[in-house]
């Protein structure tokens, strides 16, 4: 007798073979898609740094540790979905990366490939006027 159950925890599954539990540990997720350094392109960073709100989560990612913040810990005025929305186009420009941290996404800038290919661009639109 086999039976499979779906749980929350740090196991993804948790099998009972003749009664006996058994547990298998959780797969690792999947990392987000990004570019990597070679295929980052000026024009779709500007692109992406050119919305103020999108601006705003960068600028909070350079103000904070190197190695990233929870995605949901900056506060913004808009809503989950949209902020989401948001770090999929700075992600996928190559602007910042994403990890997965248990449960939470943590978000980090991409400062060294973007210094890399576009030496200068990052900090003059960080001193920008806001």
């Amino acid at each position: 007798m086999v039976t499979v159950l779906r749980r929350s925890s740090n196991f993804d599954t948790c099998r009972t073979i003749d009664g006996v539990p058994t547990a298998e540990p959780a797969a690792e997720p999947a990392p987000l898609p990004q570019p990597p350094r070679a295929e980052i392109r000026v024009e779709q960073v500007l692109q992406a740094l050119g919305d103020p709100v999108r601006l705003q989560l960068v600028r909070a990612l350079a103000e904070g540790p190197p190695e990233g913040v929870a995605c949901g810990s900056v506060p913004l005025p808009i809503t989950k979905s949209t902020r989401t929305h948001h770090l999929r186009i700075l992600r996928e420009a190559g602007v910042i990366a994403m990890r997965a941290d248990g449960t939470r996404r943590i978000a980090s800038l991409r400062r060294d490939d973007l210094d890399a290919l576009y030496p200068g661009l990052l900090d003059g639109v960080l001193a920008a006027k806001q």
